[in-house]
């Protein structure tokens, strides 16, 4: 009988393999992020296996510089000591674990799966509950920099793991940036949507006050410059907006659609704790309103066209 899920840390349902000899590592998920954090692993010096999904050319970028190519999911899971996953959302993840030739199908009863998606925290759960039926680990590790810093292997990871589960998977994620542990699973992915759910609203609001700023009549870059050492400073207007909607370009950075996901997946675990988030809320009605426009796949600064378009100025 599955057992129920509870909040909190939950007890370590298989035996922990020690760690005696660097592992076997297998990667499912060649995008933006998954290629260049596969790319650090090997350059950690990781004997790594990986497979196509949609595109090869990732797959044979990586191949050209050690990796070693699978047919399936399966295949890199027979291949690996710890399988690491790095796919769109939970649906993806699904297929990738459990699909017909999903890692499941070769996954031995003493190795791992990190998932570093960004997914809600109840399918951790789930996830986690289903592969330890099999004897299979569970670590759910999503992170934070973009692709750039994914490239550098600075990433910050926020980890939720049984704590021995986490010392025998930490080197492997030293290799793609910073592991910050913060408790049991799920608790890597609550984190994670606490991220997402502070951008999501702080990039609104700084979307609203410039153009306001704008609107008065005031030179952005010296409103910019002045706020960046007042107590409205934050990270997207210093670093995010310069390079984005002040660069005069949407293109590449953070897709809108992969926000609106985030925060979707937020409020569906805020109803479950019976909690409110009303500004979270609007802020997801407003990227979809802006996605409907078909600005989905561009940078979620893409949102202060709706707020040019109320001034009546669509041009910065």
């Amino acid at each position: 009988m599955t057992r129920p899920l509870r909040p909190g840390p939950q007890p370590c349902l298989y035996k922990v393999r020690p760690v005696t000899a660097t592992p076997n590592l297998g990667f499912i998920g060649l995008g933006a992020m998954g290629e260049p954090m596969a790319a650090s692993l090997l350059r950690a010096g990781f004997r790594l296996t990986v497979a196509a999904h949609r595109r090869r050319e990732p797959l044979e970028r990586l191949v050209g510089t050690g990796a070693i190519e699978a047919a399936d999911p399966a295949a890199v899971a027979a291949a690996s000591d710890i399988v690491i996953l790095c796919v769109p959302d939970a649906p993806q993840v699904e297929q990738s674990l459990f699909g017909e030739r999903g890692a499941v199908h070769g996954l031995r009863r003493d190795s791992a799966v990190i998932d570093m998606s960004t997914i809600s925290p109840i399918a951790s759960k789930t996830f986690s509950q289903r592969l330890a039926g099999h004897g299979v680990q569970f670590v759910d590790a999503p992170v934070s920099g973009g692709p750039a810093r994914a490239k550098e292997g600075t990433l910050t990871i926020m980890v939720g793991a049984d704590r021995p589960v986490f010392d025998r998977v930490e080197t492997v994620l030293r290799a793609m940036g910073t592991p910050y542990y913060l408790g049991g699973i799920g608790m890597g992915e609550t984190v994670k949507l606490v991220n997402q759910i502070i951008i999501a609203n702080v990039m609104i609001a700084n979307a609203e006050a410039l153009v306001f700023a704008r609107k008065a009549g005031a030179d952005l870059e010296a409103v910019r410059k002045v706020i960046a050492t007042a107590t409205g400073s934050n990270y997207v207007l210093d670093q995010w907006l310069p390079k984005t909607w002040f660069a005069g370009s949407f293109e590449g950075g953070f897709a809108m659609d992969l926000l609106r996901k985030d925060v979707a997946a937020a409020l569906d675990a805020a109803r479950t704790m019976g909690y409110a988030m009303p500004a979270t809320g609007l802020a997801y009605q407003l990227y979809t309103a802006r996605s409907a426009e078909g600005d989905g796949a561009l940078d979620y600064s893409a949102i202060a066209k709706s707020y040019e378009r109320i001034a009546g100025d669509e041009a910065l």
